[in-house]
């Protein structure tokens, strides 16, 4: 009597690990290198903590100035205070290099150090901004300290400039903007050192910085 219900519950048992494994994520070159690691999770930074990272204030926007191109309308946090501003009205009139990167990207420690160098070549020419994108505030800012990055920064838990500028979703990208706020470039790699940013800037932006 038991033995047609023991049938159609091994059947039903079947059918469901069949289901799972269907479903299961397959590994690939489109999810090799994911844009955040699962477990990260935000975390509240102290203005001590803040202050102790000795990061350069972020850029802001000039009086009545409006932000144009596809960043416009995007509101982050930055590193240096926890300031909130329009990003795309922070950078206008003047070209700018977003670099996204997260404290857990080892291309993106090699890569810091780079810009870096070539912010305090290219001065007031052109603004070098980094943009966390992790929700872990904490440890941007300790991965920053400790690779002795200084460079202004912006806090995008949810990769808005990534999915704002068509980028895919690995790390470092940098965005080249121009001063109107449209994009030259994305430039979906890593940095080999200095004259690589130089080179790269002057074509895409037209932007000549002697290093």
């Amino acid at each position: 009597m038991r033995r047609p219900a023991l049938r159609w519950a091994l059947a039903a048992l079947i059918l469901v690990t069949a289901a799972a494994v269907a479903l299961w994520p397959r590994g690939g070159s489109d999810t090799a290198a994911p844009m955040t690691p699962p477990s990260s999770q935000p975390t509240g930074v102290s203005a001590q903590e803040r202050a102790a990272a000795g990061l350069d204030p972020c850029p802001v926007p000039a009086p009545d100035v409006q932000g144009a191109g596809p960043l416009a309308g995007l509101t982050l946090d930055c590193l240096a205070d926890g300031s909130s501003g329009d990003l795309a009205a922070a950078l206008a009139g003047k070209p700018a290099l977003l670099n996204l990167w997260a404290y857990w990207c080892g291309p993106c420690a090699v890569e810091l150090p780079h810009l870096q160098e070539f912010a305090q070549h290219a001065g007031s020419e052109l603004t070098v901004l980094t943009v966390h994108s992790d929700p872990d505030e904490a440890k941007a800012l300790a991965r920053l300290s400790g690779l002795d990055i200084t460079l202004p920064g912006v806090s995008d838990p949810q990769a808005s400039v990534r999915t704002a500028v068509g980028a895919p979703a690995v790390l470092p990208i940098s965005v080249l903007v121009r001063a109107d706020g449209s994009i030259a470039s994305v430039e979906v790699r890593t940095f080999t050192d200095v004259a690589d940013i130089a080179d790269t800037v002057a074509d895409k932006l037209g932007v000549r910085i002697a290093v």
